[in-house]
C-alpha cells in the first residue's frame, strides 16, 4: 500500500505559515491560504511576486519546507515523489503558452494525457475526449493541427485538456496572456461556466481589469507577503 501522505481538511487547497520558494529562494513568507471546492480566486501582483511559485508549490513542482500545506487531499510537506503524478490528478493546469504538442492533432494531443494517466480502452479515451471538447465548443476541432488554430482555439483545447480527468481545481497561470481582448472575455466566460459547474479555478494574473469585470477571491502578492484583499476599498497594486 502507498503512502499517499493524505490529509483530511476541509479545504480543498490550504497554506498556513508556509513560506514560498521559487528555486531555493523565499519569494514568500508565512502564506496562509484556503481555498474551497467551487470558489473563484485570483492571485495578482507585480511579475516576480511569487504568484506563479504558489501555483508551483500545489503542484508539488516546488518543495514546501516549511509550513502547512495540502492540495486536493495531499500533504505537501511529506508528499512522496511517486506520488506527485496522483496528486496532479487531481488537478488541472493551464498555460499562458498553451503548451499544445505541435506535432499531432488535437485529439492526439488530448490522447496522450489521458494514456499518460493511466486510461487503457480506447471507447472510454474516445468518450472522455468527445466530452471535454463538447464542454469547450471545440468538438469540430479534434483533427486540426495546433498551428491550424487560432491562440484562442488553442486555450480552449488547453482547457479541454485541463478537464480531462475531472479536477477538483483547475490553476490557470496568465491564460489570456497571449489572447486579445475579445477572445481574452471568451475564455473568462468559459472558466467561470466551469466554476458554476463546481470546478474550484485558481487564477494568476496581472491584469486588474480581469478580476474587476469577473469578480472572485483577490490574493495579493506584494513584498514577499500575500494576503487576501477582504475590503473592496483596499487597492491593489499591479
Amino acid at each position: 500500500m502507498y503512502d499517499f501522505g493524505i490529509i483530511h481538511m476541509e479545504s480543498l487547497i490550504h497554506f498556513k505559515d508556509a513560506d514560498i520558494l521559487n528555486g531555493e529562494t523565499v519569494v514568500l513568507y508565512n502564506l496562509d491560504m484556503d481555498i474551497q471546492a467551487g470558489d473563484f480566486v485570483y492571485i495578482v501582483g507585480k511579475v516576480g511576486s511569487g504568484k506563479t511559485s504558489i501555483i508551483r508549490t500545489i503542484t508539488a513542482e516546488n518543495k514546501l519546507l516549511k509550513g502547512e500545506g495540502m492540495a486536493c487531499g495531499y500533504n505537501l510537506r511529506t508528499l512522496k515523489k511517486r506520488d506527485i503524478p496522483y496528486l496532479r490528478r487531481s488537478l488541472g493546469v493551464i498555460f499562458q503558452d498553451f503548451q499544445l504538442l505541435t506535432d499531432r492533432s488535437v485529439e492526439s494531443n488530448l490522447e496522450f494525457v489521458l494514456r499518460a494517466t493511466g486510461w487503457k480502452d480506447r471507447h472510454d479515451i474516445d468518450k472522455r475526449i468527445l466530452e471535454v471538447l463538447e464542454a469547450v465548443g471545440m468538438e469540430t476541432k479534434a483533427h486540426k493541427m495546433p498551428h491550424q488554430l487560432s491562440g484562442g482555439e488553442q486555450q480552449r483545447i488547453a482547457i479541454a485538456r485541463a478537464l480531462l480527468n475531472k479536477p477538483k481545481a483547475i490553476l490557470a497561470d496568465e491564460p489570456t496572456g497571449n489572447l486579445d481582448g475579445e477572445t481574452a472575455d471568451e475564455i473568462l466566460q468559459l472558466l467561470m461556466d466551469l466554476n458554476r459547474e463546481g470546478t474550484a479555478i485558481v487564477m494568476v494574473t496581472h491584469n486588474r481589469a480581469i478580476f474587476e469585470k469577473y469578480p472572485g477571491r483577490v490574493f495579493s502578492c506584494e513584498g514577499e507577503q500575500c494576503h487576501e484583499v477582504v475590503d473592496e476599498g483596499i487597492d491593489v497594486t499591479l
